[in-house]
């Protein structure tokens, strides 16, 4: 397995107490089997729909008065999980798009979770979860075009050596570390608070492996838990 060691700092822990997530890495063998995702995504979307999970609007509250902590308009920039299932109860679906984005937004969408997905391969350095100074690039795209932001001074953001991978915390993720099916390391971060449960968070964990597990079999992955007191 390639060497990749996700860090959260404790200034983070500190504005967030009882944030806890879970790493995944993968050594990918090629999707196989695709139909595993769209299957996956069309399950969550009627599961949300119909039986949502009960942490859910807790969950989801958490997370944008976490945002607020550090200046964040959660009605302006919501958490990645409520504005993807803010989709749903719009239009009743997700459209598919790429078979491992659409895995884990499956699970995102089901289980009330922010999760991330990165080519691991495109990292320079470990991730860490950090509070900007400001200073750091953002590679993203203005009005079709490249362009490089930067983070308001104090902003959680997930960065690497040369950057800001995702900011806001799990707001927005940037193009450099972009992920889809062609991968062949890719990086997993699934994202909680205590409003939901921790063997909920495993439970979701378990299920993206097993999904990624059946649409690419022969892929090598590992699991770690991060937070307080695990890292």
């Amino acid at each position: 397995m390639f060497s990749f060691s996700p860090d959260v700092e404790l200034t983070v822990i500190a504005l967030a107490p009882g944030f806890r997530a879970i790493s995944i890495l993968v050594e990918a063998s090629g999707v196989q089997h695709p139909q595993v995702a769209r299957d996956a995504l069309e399950d969550a979307c009627r599961a949300m729909t119909s039986k949502d999970v009960p942490w859910a609007d807790a969950h989801i509250a958490a997370w944008g008065e976490a945002f607020k902590q550090f200046g964040a308009k959660p009605a302006r920039t919501p958490s990645s999980v409520e504005a993807l299932r803010k989709r749903v109860l719009r239009d009743g679906s997700l459209p598919s798009s790429d078979p491992v984005v659409d895995l884990y937004n499956a699970i995102s969408i089901k289980y009330a979770l922010p999760i991330g997905g990165e080519n691991a391969a495109a990292y320079v350095g470990n991730p860490r979860l950090v509070r900007a100074d400001g200073s750091e690039a953002f590679d993203t795209l203005k009005d079709g075009a490249p362009a490089t932001e930067r983070p308001e001074p104090g902003e959680v953001i997930w960065r690497d050596d040369a950057g800001v991978t995702c900011r806001r915390w799990n707001w927005r993720q940037g193009l450099r570390t972009r992920l889809d099916a062609s991968a062949q390391k890719m990086w997993f971060i699934l994202e909680s608070l205590p409003e939901m449960p921790i063997d909920a968070l495993h439970q979701a964990s378990d299920e993206l492996v097993a999904g990624l597990e059946a649409m690419m079999p022969g892929s090598r992955i590992e699991k770690q838990l991060l937070g307080a007191g695990f890292n």
